[in-house]
């Protein structure tokens, strides 16, 4: 059945159904100024033309990969910003997303099968095949890259694998939490030696006593790795392009301050 729009544009209601929302969500998402509809009808009802709803796809697009409500509001009023390097972003990360997703189907097929009695049991690692071990990996690989074989780096493989699920959860957590803080004083233009950078440097050196005691050294090597590496830079640069190399700058202007 074709959805009623009025003058080419939706109701709530039409749009709520096209996307797969509830009503009470679009309405929340207009007051918080996240997707307004530009138009009204003669009695008043809300009315979403194109633009709205390209929006709209954006912003449910940043919710499937769980970006706060804040953050996302943040970042499509973002001066400059592009639907179309936004959709590229959004497509990489939800096939990273489907890869992991795609993986832990594999392992709730095979546990299945082995408690079925069909194929071997699986082996400790094998049960938990398809988690998130990237980003366990990618710190791990930040350490040994940088300074492999020291105390600092048996710190991290200690303090990483001694962690609980929760535990893990609640560093990945805090670890999004700060870098999407670098990718918003960036955008906003914040110079990379300026307060508000040193500020979120400095809530990134104490995320990192997690898995290690970072000194000065430790953090301008990082931000040199974070800028020069290329899984790193691939990594900063799908939050914003330039954000590697702004990183870099803040996070060595971080390390000089610590030395005064």
């Amino acid at each position: 059945m074709r959805m009623k729009r009025d003058d080419g544009q939706y109701t709530v209601g039409a749009l709520a159904k096209l996307a797969g929302v509830s009503v009470r969500t679009l309405h929340l998402y207009d007051e918080q100024g996240l997707v307004e509809p530009s138009g009204r009808s003669a009695a008043g009802y809300r009315l979403y033309g194109r633009a709205d709803l390209l929006r709209l796809q954006q912003v449910l697009f940043y919710r499937e990969l769980d970006v706060p409500l804040e953050e996302i509001k943040r970042l499509v009023d973002a001066p400059g910003y592009d639907n179309v390097s936004a959709l590229r972003r959004h497509r990489r990360l939800l096939e990273l997303k489907a890869e992991r997703l795609s993986g832990l189907m594999v392992t709730i097929d095979r546990t299945i099968r082995a408690l079925n009695g069909e194929s071997d049991m699986l082996s400790d690692k094998e049960l938990y095949e398809g988690f998130d071990d990237e980003t366990i990996e990618r710190y791990e690989r930040e350490a040994q890259e940088t300074w492999g074989g020291t105390d600092a780096y048996e710190q991290s493989r200690k303090r990483v694998r001694a962690m609980s699920k929760e535990q893990w959860a609640a560093v990945r957590e805090r670890g999004q939490e700060i870098t999407l803080a670098f990718a918003d004083a960036f955008r906003s233009g914040k110079p990379a030696d300026g307060p508000d950078a040193l500020a979120v440097c400095s809530r990134w050196a104490e995320h990192l006593r997690a898995f290690y005691e970072p000194t000065p050294e430790m953090l301008e090597g990082l931000g040199a790795m974070y800028a020069d590496h290329p899984d790193f830079r691939a990594t900063y640069e799908a939050y914003a392009v330039g954000l590697a190399d702004w990183l870099k700058a803040a996070m060595l202007a971080y390390a000089r301050s610590l030395k005064k």
